[in-house]
């Protein structure tokens, strides 16, 4: 962001702040839970571009849920991923969304019966499929890594609408589920990025 733009936005919301004016949640869906473990407030959205993290607004009616702490450490372990691989904010949020769709943020190992084939970890990747061992595919760097990596290969990733660029590194057989989970993602990237 250039840097007129960014002082701008920090001086309205430091206007804001100085006003006494209550910041809320950046999603203001009456239909989610109101009890957040952490509500991103303008304020803090203020410290990254909310164009980077959403270029494209979202699509579709958005999911929420709320996160337990290895939730959350997932979370934090994508964002450090995200960072490692040298990929923005909004990498974090492609990345974050589908770690919703495919596992609720949850390091998932074999689920007998119930699994998708041989799909395991965050991202639900398949060893089969050649993600990488059992092992790797359930450490949340290793898998974040593999995912970006996938992303990095799609051309125009940036200017696709989440879901396509999702889909496109996945291979689902729901392609349009990604897109539910783009605000929260969004919202997780704000609240952690700088943490």
């Amino acid at each position: 962001m250039n840097t007129i733009l960014r002082k701008s936005i920090l001086g309205i919301a430091g206007l804001t702040v100085a006003g006494g004016l209550a910041a809320g949640p950046l999603n203001h869906d009456t239909s989610t839970p109101t009890t957040r473990n952490a509500a991103v407030t303008t304020t803090q959205a203020a410290k990254l571009d909310s164009a980077a993290l959403i270029p494209h607004g979202v699509q579709g009616t958005q999911s929420h849920i709320d996160l337990d702490d290895e939730q959350t450490a997932n979370v934090k372990a994508i964002i450090a991923a995200t960072k490692k691989a040298g990929m923005d904010e909004r990498a974090a949020v492609v990345s974050i969304a589908t770690a919703l769709q495919e596992s609720k943020l949850e390091n998932l190992g074999h689920l007998g019966d119930r699994n998708d084939h041989d799909s395991q970890g965050l991202f639900q990747q398949r060893p089969s499929s050649g993600w990488g061992t059992v092992e790797q595919i359930t450490d949340p760097e290793y898998s974040t890594m593999a995912f970006l990596k996938g992303l990095k290969q799609v051309d125009g990733w940036r200017d696709m609408p989440l879901t396509v660029a999702a889909q496109t590194v996945q291979v689902s057989a729901y392609p349009d589920h990604y897109a539910q989970w783009e605000q929260q993602a969004a919202d997780l990237v704000a609240e952690h990025w700088n943490s």
